[in-house]
């Protein structure tokens, strides 16, 4: 059925706008084998094709951007990553539809780039653009010489989507006692109510480029409460609920140039965030508080090698070692810090790259060598690995997921 939907919707649309509707895309090969535990298991065996369908009008535009996934299992997977339409009036534009919304100035990283949120299907190994996932809204911007005013309102809640539970990226989670797990309050309804609504402000000037936002929002992540039930046999069971809970930030970010470094910042104070204790009993096993999440970074070119450094913080504020007697799962202060470095050689076809993370609290790191090369205008070849180190923590959880891959990326 999906591949006669795929037929058709090409099918009108070359023969409906193919004299004026402008069409680009990629088609991908993307393989990817395990290393760790001894095994070489291909963990992706993956064909995608990525069409952009773009017209642009006097005053308007409109952009459909379906997305194919062709898997190993000879699943066919298809979504549309964006639909949406352009009114332009002068000193405004609105985009109404589904899109993707990146704010922000950090790399690899989620501070104030909160709008749309994140498929972590396979972690944080994709690309970006296709990580964050389109959310259905407005936007409005509003344009002042260098200044704009932007909103953005979301009248559907998109939460996180996570790996299939039998995934190799399925998060690990350490619950006691077994629990069963109830689904009941993970909806959250369409209603004016519970839309989302997210402002910022953004400047360019001659010494410095910056952002100031705010959201009220739902956390894309389900906080998940504890409780206990006794059954017929007056055996008493953990029961899981996991249920999103509202949150609001403010925060903002920067870039500047001095001499031949470029440092950027980015900060957000969030409020009202629900954090999971190791006590289950206690206030069905969450605590409520306000933390700082900011990055600081600089760029700058050494030896014609393009690095990039930055250090990233989560500071829990009003933290309690103890409470009532029980801990909270997480620390204080969460320190992380990125390194990247690109070089590039035989006029910029050939691209040597290096970026990885590490999180001091678990010592654990993701370390991700590629090469990029550019066998003609329209065809990529990349071959690179993915390193896990350590035993715990958000990378060291998948220490048994190493594994290099090649794509091949035909663009058009």
């Amino acid at each position: 059925m999906k591949k006669i939907f795929l037929t058709m919707l090409l099918a009108f649309t070359y023969s409906s706008f193919a004299q004026s509707v402008d069409f680009s895309g990629y088609v991908r090969n993307y393989s990817g084998m395990l290393l760790g535990n001894g095994s070489n298991d291909f963990v992706i065996l993956q064909n995608t094709f990525n069409l952009n369908i773009e017209k642009s009008y006097a005053n308007s535009a409109f952009k459909i951007n379906p997305i194919f996934y062709h898997d190993n299992s000879d699943s066919l997977t298809f979504n549309f990553r964006e639909v949406y339409l352009d009114l332009y009036f002068g000193s405004f534009d609105l985009r109404v539809g589904k899109q993707q919304i990146v704010w922000g100035k950090a790399d690899g990283v989620f501070i104030t780039d909160i709008v749309s949120p994140k498929n972590l299907f396979q972690f944080l190994l994709p690309e970006f653009d296709e990580i964050r996932i389109g959310v259905e809204g407005a936007k409005f911007d509003y344009y002042i010489g260098d200044n704009t005013f932007e909103v953005v309102w979301l009248p559907i809640f998109t939460p996180t989507e996570f790996a299939n539970p039998n995934s190799v990226w399925a998060v690990k989670q350490d619950f006691p006692l077994n629990p069963t797990f109830d689904y009941s309050k993970q909806k959250v309804n369409a209603s004016l109510e519970n839309s989302e609504i997210f402002a910022k402000y953004s400047a360019l000037t001659s010494l410095i480029d910056f952002e100031i936002m705010g959201g009220y929002m739902w956390d894309d992540d389900p906080t998940m409460f504890s409780s206990f039930m006794r059954d017929s046999y007056d055996m008493i069971s953990l029961v899981i609920t996991p249920e999103y809970k509202r949150l609001s930030l403010a925060g903002g970010s920067f870039s500047t140039t001095i001499g031949p470094f470029v440092l950027r910042g980015e900060g957000a104070y969030y409020f009202g965030k629900y954090f999971n204790t190791t006590n289950p009993i206690v206030n069905q096993g969450v605590i409520e508080k306000d933390y700082i999440h900011y990055m600081v970074g600089t760029d700058f070119t050494l030896y014609d090698v393009n690095l990039s450094l930055q250090f990233i913080q989560k500071i829990i504020l009003d933290y309690e070692t103890v409470i009532r007697p029980t801990p909270m799962f997480n620390d204080e202060y969460s320190n992380m810090a990125t390194f990247l470095a690109r070089y590039s050689m035989f006029n910029e076809t050939l691209d040597i790259e290096l970026f990885s993370y590490y999180d001091f609290e678990f010592d654990d790191s993701l370390i991700r060598p590629r090469i990029l090369y550019d066998y003609t205008d329209a065809i990529n070849l990349q071959f690179g690995a993915n390193i896990f180190t350590g035993s715990e923590g958000q990378f060291g959880q998948y220490d048994k997921n190493d594994m290099i891959y090649a794509k091949i990326i035909y663009n058009f």
